[in-house]
Formats: C-alpha cells, sequence, structure tokens
C-alpha cells in the first residue's frame, strides 16, 4: 500500500545529509559508492586478480552498512514514501526525448528505451552497458572516486580535486545529453 507523500523538502533532507556528513567527519569515515563498492568486491575475492582490491576491508566494513542502507532506503521510498506521480520534466525536454524516440518521458524514472529489457538484450544495448561500466569505472579510479563521494564528502571537506572532479562530472554530463545521448537515439 502507498501512501501518498510528497519527497521531503530540502530544509529536512539537507539537514540530514549534514548530520551524517558531520558523523562521518567526526569518526574519521568519508562517504562514496566507489569506495563501498571496492570493499564488497575485496569481500568477494578481487584481491586476487588485481592488487588495488588487496587491502584489510575488514576495517572497511562500516561501508557495507552504507550499500545495505542505500538497498533498504531505496526500497522504502519507492515503496512507502512514493505517491507515483510522475517526475517533473519540463515540456521542452519532454519534446526533446520524444525526438529521440522515448515514448514515456516523464512518466518513468527509468526510460524501457534504455533500461527496458527488450533494449537491453539487445547488440546495442549491451554494448552501451559494457562501454558505459568500463568508462564508469575507469573514471571512478581515475577520479580517485566517485560523484558521491566527491560532491559529498570531498566539497564538505573543502578539497580542490574534489571540486575539479565534479567540474569535470557535469561537463561529461553535458556532453552526453547533448551530443552523445542524441547520436545513441
Amino acid at each position: 500500500m502507498k501512501y501518498m507523500l510528497q519527497p521531503w523538502p530540502w530544509y529536512v533532507s539537507g539537514p540530514l545529509l549534514a548530520l551524517t556528513l558531520l558523523l562521518l567527519i567526526y569518526f574519521g569515515k568519508t562517504f562514496g559508492m566507489s569506495s563501498n563498492l571496492r570493499t564488497f568486491c575485496t569481500l568477494s575475492g578481487a584481491g586476487k586478480y588485481a592488487s588495488f582490491f588487496q587491502f584489510d576491508w575488514k576495517s572497511q566494513r562500516w561501508n557495507l552498512t552504507v550499500v545495505l542502507g542505500a538497498i533498504i532506503g531505496g526500497f522504502i521510498a519507492t515503496q512507502f514514501l512514493s505517491n507515483g506521480a510522475a517526475i517533473q520534466l519540463s515540456q521542452e525536454t519532454i519534446t526533446d526525448l520524444a525526438e529521440m524516440n522515448f515514448t514515456a518521458a516523464g512518466q518513468k524514472l527509468l526510460p524501457n528505451e534504455i533500461y527496458g529489457w527488450d533494449a537491453v538484450l539487445t547488440l546495442k544495448g549491451l554494448s552501451i552497458l559494457i562501454v558505459a561500466g568500463f568508462l564508469v569505472g575507469f573514471g571512478t579510479r581515475y577520479a580517485g572516486g566517485c560523484t558521491s563521494g566527491h560532491a559529498i564528502t570531498g566539497l564538505s571537506n573543502l578539497q580542490l580535486p574534489s571540486l575539479i572532479a565534479v567540474i569535470g562530472f557535469f561537463i561529461g554530463g553535458l556532453i552526453m545529453t547533448h551530443f552523445i545521448l542524441p547520436l545513441l537515439f
């Protein structure tokens, strides 16, 4: 049963995020999904294949609670804190996506044209996922962290490398949105 709730306003979620970051800083921890996934890969035995994964994962096992929390939080948000309304997109964005053959723009968070099984299980879909996965993995390693780590933890710690990385993420997103995505669809 879904409750008719609205997303939390910025003045609730923002301070909660800030409190979480203050607690992480106090305990000498950093936030970022790539470090959590590194811990999970190390736990799964990836250290046998790459030296990057050869570290004491037990000292980082708290990272696994972040992954678990993201999964549980995502479930709670979609099942109990979502009203099922379409996401809010500008009419110009909906028109642009319709020109690229996205039929339900704004109706779903993940469009079937990219994430539906019919799209994924094609040569084009598999190629996009493999290349995108490689680029995300390479970029995360090269930048020394992921978007959440740099944008949330790095910027709140006033780290210049994180500012440079976040600027790069935004530029990459703009290039993808305006130049590459139209070529793919």
